[in-house]
């Protein structure tokens, strides 16, 4: 039972590190400032929720393991919550997303992006 608990957790603290790191390179290679605090969100929920719940399982039951439970609960309400209001205040001050729906960009005058469809597809 122990040996199927620690290979279980250490899946868990694997896929997280591996959310993590592609999260991180998200933030890097993405183009605006939307599409960074998305990749920023992914690190938030996926990566560090299953970094925890590895650490959770590896803990045991114990008061670790409920402080453990307090830090994910904390980082599956704040996370979301706080990009959405970056987003919102990003809006405000008139940032806009680098596309918008339908392939064109926001500038009526730029060409539209090649091989995007205008309208609804048929």
């Amino acid at each position: 039972m122990a040996l199927a608990v620690d290979i279980l957790s250490w899946a868990l603290i694997l896929l997280g590190s591996f959310f993590t790191v592609v999260g991180a390179a998200g933030l890097v290679r993405m183009p605006d400032l939307f599409t960074r605090m998305h990749a920023a969100s992914v690190i938030d929920t996926t990566g560090v929720g299953f970094l925890v719940l590895g650490m959770m399982l590896q803990a045991g039951l114990g008061l670790v393991t409920l402080k453990l439970f307090f830090i994910l609960v904390l980082f599956f309400f704040a996370g979301p919550v706080v990009v959405h209001a970056l987003a919102q205040a990003a809006l405000h001050e008139k940032i806009e997303p680098q596309l918008a729906l339908g392939g064109q960009r926001r500038d009526a005058s730029a060409d539209p992006i090649p091989g995007a469809t205008k309208g609804r597809p048929s």
